[in-house]
This record gives structure tokens, C-alpha cells and sequence, in this order.
């Protein structure tokens, strides 16, 4: 199955009538899409919008949580999360900040946007300045970790746009330091059932 196929699979019903979602030509488009086969409604799957911050301490270190959810447990990443409907892409970020490391941020620049096709999201990192907090473990971390450029663990990083990120924001702030060959880097499959949301019990 190819990558643009995979959004579709977890689709099966029409949000308007209940009807089933089949997933070929839409006469009026130009690629395939998933349409109701009642109702004739058609479901545009778009990727979802992850918010992260790069927090960079008064010594020049990026703090790195230590994930205790999955995907990526007990690997190193950036704090981040998806965006809520009723906020900013600004709020998220310093929100899902707090939320991971007990960090108060005050946002920088946009290191870069990522698109990772096989998990459906688009990624934004913003370097950013802690201003306040005390870095902790939290619900969805095991440990919060300050580390030096030229001290990322590199093999140990759970997510692809986290060392793409992590590579830009070492390139900017020491581009004196050699960096790594993303595609010798390795990291275990991501279970992708395990990013999907699940209602609270």
C-alpha cells in the first residue's frame, strides 16, 4: 500500500448520513478521494498539526523530554503536541511545553516546518527561551534533560522530524560542529496505531 493510501483506512463512514466511504475517482477532482456512497459527500483527509518547541536554557543547552507514551517510549524528543481547535499555534506550543517539561518558554523563531507522510502530520518547531518553571518528569515524560550541541544522542531520538529539527537548530547555534547522516541514523518502526486518539476511560 502506498503512504497517500493510509490516511483512508481508518475512514469507513460518512459524517453526514452514516453511509460507507469509498475511496476512488470524485468526478470533479483530480486525484481519488474518499466519498459517501449515499450522499455523494466528500471526506478531504488532511494531516494533523503538531506543535513543538526546541527550549534552550541560559547555557546554550536544548531540554529534551524523555517520552513516556507512545509513540516513542523512552526515547528522546522535543516537547509537542497536536493543536487544539481553540487555539493559537503560539498557545500550543508554550501550553504543550508546560504540559511536558514544567518549562515556561517564550517562543523564538520557526526553526522549520516537516511533513511526515506516513504518520499524517506536519510538524512546527520553534526554538524558544525558558523563562520560568523547573524542569520535571510529567504524566508524559520520564525525565527532562538538558543537553549541548554537540551532545544530542542522536540514535536515541524517536522521531524523524525531531532529528530534522534537532540537525537545523544544531546547524544554526554551532555550525561549526559535524553533524550527522540522518539516513545512518537509526530508529525503531513507530507504531502507527499507537498515534492514533483515544477517548478517556
Amino acid at each position: 500500500m502506498i503512504e497517500s493510501e493510509q490516511p483512508t483506512q481508518s475512514l469507513r463512514f460518512c459524517s453526514r448520513c452514516g453511509g460507507r466511504l469509498v475511496f476512488g475517482p470524485v468526478e470533479g477532482e483530480d486525484r481519488s478521494r474518499l466519498a459517501c456512497e449515499s450522499c455523494g459527500f466528500v471526506c478531504y483527509v488532511n494531516p494533523r498539526l503538531v506543535v513543538t518547541t526546541l527550549p534552550v536554557n541560559e547555557r546554550g543547552e536544548v531540554m529534551l523530554i524523555k517520552r513516556g507514551i507512545a509513540p516513542g517510549y523512552g526515547r528522546w524528543a522535543q516537547p509537542g503536541g497536536f493543536l487544539e481547535i481553540d487555539e493559537t499555534v503560539g498557545e500550543a506550543a508554550t501550553r504543550e511545553t508546560l504540559e511536558e517539561t514544567g518549562l515556561e518558554v517564550e517562543l523564538g523563531e520557526i526553526l522549520g516546518l516537516y511533513s511526515r507522510v506516513v504518520a499524517e502530520v506536519v510538524t512546527v518547531a520553534f526554538e524558544a527561551r525558558i523563562v520560568g518553571g523547573e524542569a520535571t518528569a510529567t504524566r508524559e515524560s520520564l525525565e527532562t534533560r538538558a543537553f549541548a550541541p554537540g551532545d544530542i544522542p542522536w540514535n536515541e531520538i524517536a522521531f524523524e522530524t525531531s532529528v530534522r529539527a534537532l540537525l537545523d537548530w544544531v546547524a544554526r547555534v554551532r555550525p561549526d560542529l559535524p553533524l550527522p547522516d540522518p539516513a545512518t541514523i537509526y530508529r525503531p518502526p513507530i507504531d502507527r496505531a499507537a498515534t492514533e486518539p483515544r477517548l478517556a476511560k
